[in-house]
């Protein structure tokens, strides 16, 4: 699309008029340093192209966007039979939900909360310790962007396990009903890096590529697969904002508090976007703001 430069310059220019911006996840002490005003946009459309605005060489770390390129990892480790020890419905909870997983058995309702992530990154380490899990983690993204320059942020990393006392009580309730198979500080320690993983938009654009079904792009998993992973985006991307996402964006989306969401324009465009300040759902909030405008000025939607 030639007008794809225009509009994501007028983009950039009303995110940055915005009255608010969010605030910065103060939980994780080096995400809450980072100034929440910040923006930047890219996409990646199915000729090749690639169009950003904002600060779209400033690199962030993806957080619970990884959960996507993991959920892609264990499926092609364990297949189907993933489904058995993590379900596949919204939450309707905060991503940290321990209630829920109590009233649930330590089954987690969907692979993109917490503990369905935890469980994921649980299947990674079959066989291997976890600098190998987090090396074929690098390896997958890497190809996915085609980008051997992507890193894990080892600050941001410590940070979160210094603070990730909730999640070590989400990994020890499912390691008590037998749904942890590894030990939840080797799990742990493995999830959480991986959510250091660290991206800008055009890298985190670029790696999206193989669940928008673009030509001429690394296709790391099946068909089949990419669906269900987009599904899942749709219903469980933005935790219990999910269904507000998908009422005002209409596109497969995966947040992360770091402020990135990876959106899909199945067969059109992968996108990414970055603002740190996050709603009360937290998701970016101007990023948020800044897709249900794209959707709106290219029509694009899964919805039509």
């Amino acid at each position: 699309m030639t007008m794809l430069g225009p509009i994501l310059a007028q983009i950039a220019e009303e995110m940055a008029a915005l009255p608010e911006s969010g605030v910065s996840a103060d939980y994780i002490l080096e995400l809450a340093r980072i100034d929440p005003d910040q923006f930047a946009i890219a996409v990646v459309t199915a000729d090749g192209q690639t169009f950003t605005a904002g600060l779209s060489d400033t690199a962030f770390t993806i957080q619970s966007v990884s959960k996507v390129f993991a959920l892609a990892l264990s499926l092609g480790h364990v297949g189907d039979a993933l489904w058995q020890r993590v379900g596949v419905e919204p939450s309707g909870q905060r991503f940290d939900s321990i209630l829920q997983l109590e009233q649930e058995r330590g089954r987690p309702r969907n692979p993109f909360i917490n503990a369905g992530a935890i469980v994921v990154t649980d299947t990674l380490l079959d066989g291997c310790v976890p600098r190998e899990a987090l090396g074929g983690m690098l390896r997958f993204v890497r190809e996915a962007a085609e980008d051997d320059s992507i890193l894990i942020d080892p600050a941001v990393a410590k940070s979160e396990i210094a603070t990730g006392a909730r999640n070590f009580a989400l990994a020890h309730y499912m390691k008590s009903h037998g749904n942890l198979v590894h030990a939840p500080e080797l799990v742990l320690g493995t999830y959480f890096h991986q959510c250091a993983i660290e991206m800008n938009v055009v890298q985190l654009a670029r790696a999206g590529r193989f669940l928008a079904s673009l030509p001429d792009v690394p296709q790391l998993v099946s068909p089949e697969r990419v669906r269900r992973i987009n599904a899942l985006m749709v219903t469980c991307g933005h935790y219990d904002g999910s269904g507000d996402f998908a009422f005002r964006v209409g596109l497969p989306g995966k947040s992360g508090v770091g402020g990135g969401i990876l959106a899909i324009a199945p067969g059109r465009a992968s996108i990414a976007v970055w603002s740190p300040g996050l709603n009360v759902y937290g998701n970016s909030l101007r990023g948020t703001v800044a897709l249900e405008r794209l959707a709106a000025l290219t029509g694009w939607s899964v919805f039509g």
